[in-house]
């Protein structure tokens, strides 16, 4: 697979590539085409230029000004006077791993709706195979992609000292991330108590990484979950955390960016966050960028990439020019990119948003590296092929097939009962609940009448194959017999089950490790239905519609299950079929109690990641 120029920012081919863009601009050189169009945002002054025209050469713009002001010649024309054009949208944060396609196909499906460039929050890939992030999130843009995707290392890599997962990333590992032009910085710091803890296992680690970021003049991005009381806001901005996407409401945004941090507004907090920052009278909103975060493709396909999030701050009452500038200029200043990415200016890569109507953001087409990527919502661009290698494909580790023993709960003792410790899908709480439960043939058993069900984690990673199981409050099946089990498992993605029977909880698992990873659902003793993510247990290397259908017939079959469900505190967490569980495994901020696979650290796999407290699961 030959490397394709201009894609990593490598020193010597950048300064060649702006030798050549000075003759362009200069007209000493033809630029390859010149673009006329109606209007031109220039979202440094938040401004328009009318009658514009732009001249590119390769993958790049050399020049911008009024119609008839480029010096030199080019070799085509093109005329959009009848569109408005606007940079190509830049996510400031985003998890691509969540989407679960690979980087080539999330190319396909985010560029028609004017996605062209992502900064990849990667600690789900990194959890996996941190030794490989950067060959995997490099991969497709030297193949040929237009996505310009800027990856930033996970900080959470393990998510805490008390997990062990595919990576280990420290000073070192960053430091030699950091000499990679493509990084931006570190991901989001989520470990709170580690970073103000010196006697929290992942303190040093942590810290380690970010004093090798700031000597590369990175950004440091946070993650303030649940930090709402000034005392840690300003603890957290003195931490050196550039960023949160956290807040939730207006006047914890407020209280943020008065503190320093650049705001990342999610799409769910946005309209009443964006409603009480104009009430407050906010002015300025250049520390201000929209972030998806979390979105998957089959979301996507219905409502959109970074063109639903500029809709939905318009529709919140920002100005279109304001919204655009939170998607191309806000972002590219916070992450130090905007000698590439951000603004329709010399220099920068040719990604252009063909705007029908401004207002209600009608996109009719986008071009990236300067040629036509889409049209409506087709994709028109480059779509390498890319052979996955095995270093991303087999990641499931586990040394033998599991049976419905890995999951038994040995009962503690020879009463007819035993006290277990139950959590339940976003349990913030700072214990966990209890319960008494009936034992039967030397083994702790499950409550269906009253909604409690059986929880595992199991470690896919280290090859030890360790199940770590405990009693859940309110979710799984409670049709006899079922089990299911998914390879997403934000943070470390080990493999969790759920299930009314350990046997189907075991089949469903066994399932998982034949196919790589995806989701598989098991009844009645057969697996019923599987969704397929071969690549790092976590995407898939096909288009979007493809996964969609096999997501949506997955759906289908789950419906015939009866799925329990417990109203929790969490906005997160809704009846029927529990898809939410890919993130309820999370161990960062807010957490406390959590489950996750065993190890030297937590050895019964149930602990408090607040305080390093390890408890038995019955007793």
């Amino acid at each position: 697979m030959a490397e394709a120029p201009d894609t990593d920012l490598n020193p010597e081919t950048e300064t060649a590539i702006r030798q050549d863009l000075v003759r362009v601009a200069l007209g000493h050189r033809p630029a390859d085409r010149l673009i006329r169009v109606g209007r031109l945002f220039d979202a440094p002054t938040g401004t328009w230029i009318d009658d514009a025209e732009i001249a590119i050469k390769g993958r790049r713009i050399a020049f911008v000004g009024p119609q008839g002001s480029f010096p030199g010649p080019a070799g085509e024309t093109v005329d959009r006077r009848h569109l408005a054009a606007v940079p190509g949208f830049g996510e400031v944060h985003k998890h691509i791993e969540s989407s679960h396609l690979t980087p080539e196909h999330e190319a396909a499906l985010v560029i028609p709706f004017g996605n062209t460039w992502t900064c990849e929050a990667s600690h789900e890939f990194s959890n996996v195979n941190g030794p490989r992030t950067l060959d995997f999130w490099l991969m497709a843009r030297r193949a040929g992609s237009p996505l310009k995707i800027f990856p930033l290392p996970g900080s959470a890599v393990p998510p805490t000292g008390y997990e062990v997962s595919g990576g280990h990333f420290g000073a070192a590992e960053q430091a030699d991330f950091m000499a990679n032009p493509m990084v931006a910085g570190l991901d989001e710091v989520m470990d709170w108590p580690a970073v103000w803890n010196p006697e929290n296992p992942s303190h040093h680690r942590l810290w380690g990484m970010i004093r090798a970021t700031f000597a590369a003049r990175g950004v440091v991005e946070g993650h303030a979950a649940g930090i709402r009381d000034l005392p840690r806001i300003n603890a957290f901005a003195a931490a050196g955390m550039a960023s949160d996407h956290e807040a939730w409401t207006a006047e914890e945004a407020w209280d943020k960016l008065r503190r320093g941090l650049f705001l990342e507004i999610r799409p769910h907090s946005m309209p009443e966050i964006i409603g009480g920052l104009l009430e407050r009278g906010l002015r300025d909103w250049s520390q201000v960028a929209f972030a998806t975060d979390d979105r998957g493709a089959s979301e996507t396909l219905r409502i959109g990439a970074t063109d639903h999030n500029v809709r939905l701050a318009i529709r919140s009452g920002l100005k279109p020019e304001t919204a655009i500038q939170c998607v191309t200029i806000n972002p590219a200043r916070h992450m130090r990119l905007t000698p590439w990415v951000g603004a329709l200016a010399p220099g920068r890569y040719a990604d252009i948003v063909m705007l029908s109507d401004v207002a209600a953001l009608d996109i009719a087409e986008v071009w990236a590296d300067g040629a036509p990527a889409s049209e409506g919502r087709r994709y028109i661009g480059p779509l390498p092929r890319i052979d996955w290698p095995d270093w991303a494909t087999r990641t499931v580790h586990l040394p033998r097939p599991l049976t419905a023993a890995d999951f038994a709960i040995a009962a503690p003792g020879p009463g007819p009962t035993a006290r277990a410790a139950l959590l339940r899908p976003f349990h913030w709480a700072p214990d966990f609940i209890e319960a008494d439960l009936p034992v039967a043939d030397g083994a702790v058993q499950r409550d269906t009448a009253r909604r409690i069900t059986k929880f595992a984690v199991v470690d896919r990673h280290s090859g030890s194959g360790a199940v770590g199981r405990m009693f859940w409050l309110g979710t799984g099946p409670a049709t006899p017999e079922t089990g299911l089990a998914c390879s997403v498992a934000h943070d470390s993605h080990n493999i969790w089950a759920v299930g009314s029977s350990d046997a189907a909880m075991a089949l469903a698992v066994n399932a998982l490790r034949d196919s790589q990873g995806g989701w598989a659902l098991a009844t009645g003793g057969q697996v019923v239905a599987q969704v397929r993510h071969e690549v790092a247990g976590l995407m898939t290397a096909r288009p979007a519609e493809s996964y969609d259908a096999e997501w949506q017939a997955f759906l289908t079959t789950a419906q015939r299950i009866d799925w329990m469900y417990e109203p929790t505190f969490s906005p997160r967490w809704s009846p029927g079929f529990p898809e939410r569980l890919q993130f309820a495994t999370l161990t960062c901020a807010p957490w406390a109690w959590v489950l996750v696979a065993p190890n030297d650290k937590a050895p019964t796999g149930l602990v408090n990641v607040a305080t390093g407290q390890s408890h038995p699961v019955v007793w």
